[in-house]
């Protein structure tokens, strides 16, 4: 796909976000990832019924089927089987993670890259800030402390507000796409447009004052921007949304009976800081240097291993060695 046109540039420069459709080949990019992440739940499966954690495999059954099954038998979720990303706190030196060679094509897919250089120009980093999403149907889901389900609708927040302060002047653009349909019922992205234009907003943590749904966790406070002007995105698999560092954004929650299942990435220019000084980002475009791009994907999962032996040794039982996020003026959130 060439460049976002001039259009959706001044689309995302005005609203905070656009919607850019038909920019991943499903079949090229997105079938690849979802084999691969089915071959990482068949070894979960049967690493939980060795355990007699789940009364079968569940071979039988279709992904989406078959993780919901899991979550309700072992009533937890296992997103961290999946991710190409770590805890903040209590790695170990065993901590499952997933940085296969189909994640790393989809993060350096040429056409996805091409719209992110038309928004934050030829020089570009892929941010550690990433995060698969596989978010079941909420009705299936074990209950937090407030009754909510854990994995519900996303509280409200800014990609900028949860990295640390050295990253306050990074270009940080956010990328999400589904790999699959993603219509109202399964809890798509919510935006707030225009909310970029109101800066940087506390994230309160522990935070009681919004909508029941929402209590506890780090959050913006309703109070401060305009909750009620929040739209949806639904989105087909192949589109992309983009969306600015400063616009409040959530999710709805999954009210189908199919899991949701999503990439959520950063990227940024090569020369600024990413926010997550622990965790392992790399070049993945440059027009001014080529051979710094990062091509091998066996690389990428070695940075990964290579930083899960490093959190094994720091940020273990509540101790904070590295920061992750800033901290927050609790006056701010009274």
């Amino acid at each position: 796909m060439p460049a976002l046109a001039p259009e959706q540039l001044d689309h995302f420069a005005c609203e905070g976000y656009v919607v850019a459709k038909g920019v991943i080949d499903p079949a090229k990019v997105l079938d690849p990832v979802i084999a691969e992440y089915a071959a990482c739940l068949d070894r979960l499966a049967h690493q939980l019924h060795a355990a007699g954690e789940i009364s079968s495999p569940h071979a039988d059954l279709g992904f989406s089927d078959r993780y919901i099954q899991i979550c309700r038998e072992t009533a937890r979720v296992h997103n961290q089987f999946f991710d190409f990303s770590l805890p903040f706190q209590n790695v170990q030196p065993d901590t499952p993670f997933w940085a296969g060679p189909a994640v790393f094509r989809a993060l350096t897919d040429p056409d996805l890259l091409d719209a992110v250089e038309s928004l934050i120009g030829p020089e570009v980093y892929s941010n550690p800030v990433q995060h698969v999403r596989i978010k079941p149907p909420e009705h299936h889901l074990p209950k937090n402390q407030y009754g909510n389900p854990i994995l519900g609708p996303t509280h409200w927040h800014q990609d900028h507000g949860v990295v640390t302060e050295e990253a306050d002047d990074t270009n940080m653009l956010t990328v999400w796409f589904s790999l699959e349909d993603t219509p109202i019922d399964k809890g798509p992205l919510m935006v707030v447009p225009r909310s970029h234009g109101m800066g940087l907003l506390p994230h309160c943590n522990g935070y009681m004052g919004n909508r029941p749904e929402f209590a506890g966790g780090q959050q913006i406070p309703e109070k401060l921007f305009a909750a009620a002007a929040a739209i949806p995105l639904p989105v087909a698999r192949g589109d992309v949304i983009f969306v600015h560092r400063q616009t409040v954004h959530g999710s709805y929650s999954n009210t189908s009976e199919e899991v949701r299942f999503s990439f959520d990435l950063r990227y940024n220019p090569s020369d600024q800081p990413t926010g997550r000084i622990a965790f392992p980002g790399f070049v993945a475009r440059s027009r001014k240097n080529p051979q710094s791009e990062l091509r091998d994907p066996a690389e990428w999962h070695r940075l990964w291993s290579q930083a899960r032996s490093y959190m094994s040794t720091i940020n273990q039982d509540g101790q904070i060695d590295v920061p992750f996020r800033r901290q927050v003026d609790a006056a701010l959130c009274a």
